[in-house]
């Protein structure tokens, strides 16, 4: 293998490390295992020895055999237990670009056959069934027959201003489900001219970049393009960050995009969605795509603080140095031990506050924090911001 999964500016950045350590002390992953070989600078160090062992003098030095496979394979379990939660990136001093080092890292290792085999789950049901659980994909909007008094179309219009686009967790997971169910009531009473796009809707595309199998990729941009250009819609709504963040870096510039707090925001401050009352003091968990990632951290903070009753406290390490809560990177397939003991970390850091209730804007970081929360009986409520939002919404 060559080094041709790392553009230039990575392999100048990976020499710009200056072993300070700090990435190894904000890691979710080490803090849950305590295990030092999850960290970034281990990750570094392993990185420059393989990309070492590839080229001139060393190679020569190890005889032209390269690092054995049993070293390979050890060094690619930690590659992929990972969040991607981009903390490490978030506080290294020198500014290199970790978390887009990681990804081509992940795709060095399954070029190189050194991977944990359950990836190949992710490019399987990916591409046999549009989705990441290989569920039938024709049942992509089949959430829709828990609402209550739906319209007859079920939200799926030939023509439309607004695609929401619902994303894999949220269609599939009974846990999500609420979600999208809650934001599909909110936009229909606000008069908001949408619709979704069933079945023609494909995955995003992003679980193929942590999977470490971006080559896939193209097909899903493709596709999503072909079905939203049909709907003649000029805009694209996500309740899922990574499915905003995917479409934001990675998909031309052709409609614009919102993730869904700044979308309802917009209807808050038009006025088309009133409020009641509502006594609860609340804590907001920031998803590590939507805020280290997208950077969108005041519209959901507005939102809640735009609703009478509402208490927001702060949680400790909040916005930028938002604690991960175990849910990214394909992490709980590949680790569900260390995701688990991440989720239980967060948790008891959002218990701290004294909240009534955690709010997040990430249908993956609700299944993975209502999970732990139900797991052990914690007495905390787990709840998207659209959740929240319906809830208080006094439209009949």
């Amino acid at each position: 293998m060559d080094n041709r999964n790392f553009s230039i500016k990575q392999l100048l950045e990976i020499s710009a490390c200056t072993n300070c350590r700090i990435c190894a002390e904000v890691c979710p992953a080490v803090s849950a295992s305590l295990d030092g070989e999850l960290s970034a600078i281990h990750r570094i160090k392993g990185l420059n020895r393989i990309l070492k062992s590839r080229t001139g003098l060393f190679r020569k030095l190890l005889s032209g055999r390269g690092l054995s496979d049993e070293i390979l394979k050890h060094f690619s379990e930690t590659v992929f237990r990972c969040t991607l939660c981009g903390n490490c990136e978030e506080i290294c001093p020198v500014g290199i670009r970790l978390r887009d080092l990681w990804l081509s890292l992940r795709q060095d290792m399954v070029h190189s056959g050194f991977y944990p085999k359950k990836i190949d789950r992710v490019r399987d049901n990916l591409e046999e069934s549009h989705n990441v659980f290989a569920e039938d994909n024709e049942e992509r909007a089949d959430w829709v027959e828990d609402i209550r008094e739906a319209p007859d179309h079920g939200y799926l219009k030939d023509k439309a201003e607004i695609v929401y686009f619902t994303g894999c967790v949220a269609a599939y997971f009974p846990i999500a489900q609420k979600i999208p169910i809650a934001l599909a009531q909110i936009l229909d009473r606000s008069g908001v001219d949408f619709t979704l796009l069933g079945e023609d809707e494909w995955c995003c595309g992003f679980p193929l970049f942590g999977a470490g199998l971006g080559d896939h990729f193209q097909q899903f941009v493709d596709h999503n393009l072909k079905a939203l250009r049909k709907k003649g819609a000029r805009e694209i709504v996500f309740a899922c960050p990574s499915c905003y963040q995917v479409w934001r870096d990675c998909y031309p510039d052709e409609f614009a995009i919102s993730h869904v707090s700044q979308y309802l925001l917009g209807l808050v401050k038009e006025n088309r969605i009133p409020f009641k009352n509502l006594p609860l003091t609340v804590t907001y968990h920031d998803p590590c795509d939507l805020g280290r990632g997208a950077k969108v951290f005041d519209p959901p903070r507005e939102l809640i603080r735009s609703i009478p009753g509402v208490k927001l406290v702060e949680l400790p390490d909040n916005r930028e140095k938002c604690n991960c809560c175990g849910g990214g990177g394909n992490l709980e397939m590949i680790d569900k031990k260390l995701s688990s003991e991440i989720a239980r970390q967060k948790i008891e850091e959002v218990t701290g506050t004294g909240a009534q209730a955690v709010v997040t804007s990430c249908q993956q970081c609700v299944r993975t924090m209502l999970t732990h929360v139900k797991r052990n009986k914690v007495p905390i409520e787990v709840m998207d911001i659209t959740q929240l939002i319906h809830s208080v919404c006094l439209h009949p």
